[in-house]
């Protein structure tokens, strides 16, 4: 398989230093560039050669979000996947329903699992969209919403399809079938009023609409 081709725009010395050595001893992935701000990632980055670009959501001189909606101008299928030291989970709900997909956040204080930062890259590599676990299980339904009406255990598999999980995963972590998880997800897609085309990934919408309608 194809390395996975990563860029990292952190403006701390240490974490950027900590993230380019994991990269970098990881089999699998390909650092092709780092810099510390907007201004060095315009030089140093070129977003038509890579697979995901690591953004701090804050830096010296803009932020993450639109240095990484900037870069899938020129490359649509670039994976975003922000970093930040607080709870800013809804900076993506700033995204417009055509950008949704391949944007990731992590939180640097309790995303410190090399393995977990591994597996979010690779998953936002391939299209998903995954959402920090400790933040995601911080977050509670608003009330009259429509994830407030889901069952326990649909609220449980959305949290997970938010975490950024496979079908296959999500079999694993509950020791389902996995003919089950399918299940349920789809049962997830009904209440939540979705539907799967070509445009509108569910899992995406879920994910966004887990978003919106939490907190």
């Amino acid at each position: 398989m194809s390395p996975v081709r990563v860029a990292i725009v952190e403006d701390q010395p240490l974490y950027r230093q900590m993230l380019q050595s994991l990269l970098q001893t990881v089999t699998g992935f390909e650092l092709r560039g780092v810099a510390g701000s907007v201004a060095e990632a315009r030089e140093a980055v070129d977003p038509t050669g890579l697979d995901v670009a690591l953004l701090d959501l804050h830096l010296p001189d803009g932020n993450g979000l639109d240095l990484g909606r900037s870069l899938q101008q020129s490359n649509p299928s670039l994976g975003v996947m922000l970093l930040s030291s607080d709870d800013h989970l809804h900076v993506l709900l700033d995204l417009p329903e055509a950008q949704q997909q391949r944007w990731s956040y992590l939180s640097k204080t309790s995303s410190l699992s090399a393995q977990a930062l591994v597996a979010a890259v690779r998953a936002t590599a391939q299209g998903r969209a995954v959402l920090d676990r400790a933040l995601v299980e911080r977050r509670n339904a608003r009330a009259n919403s429509r994830l407030a009406a889901l069952s326990s255990r649909q609220l449980q598999i959305l949290a997970l399809l938010a975490e950024g999980l496979t079908n296959a995963s999500i079999a694993q972590r509950l020791e389902l079938a996995h003919r089950s998880v399918e299940n349920h997800v789809n049962a997830v897609y009904a209440a939540l009023g979705l539907t799967g085309s070509t445009e509108h990934n569910p899992r995406v919408r879920a994910v966004r609409m887990f978003l919106a309608e939490s907190r």
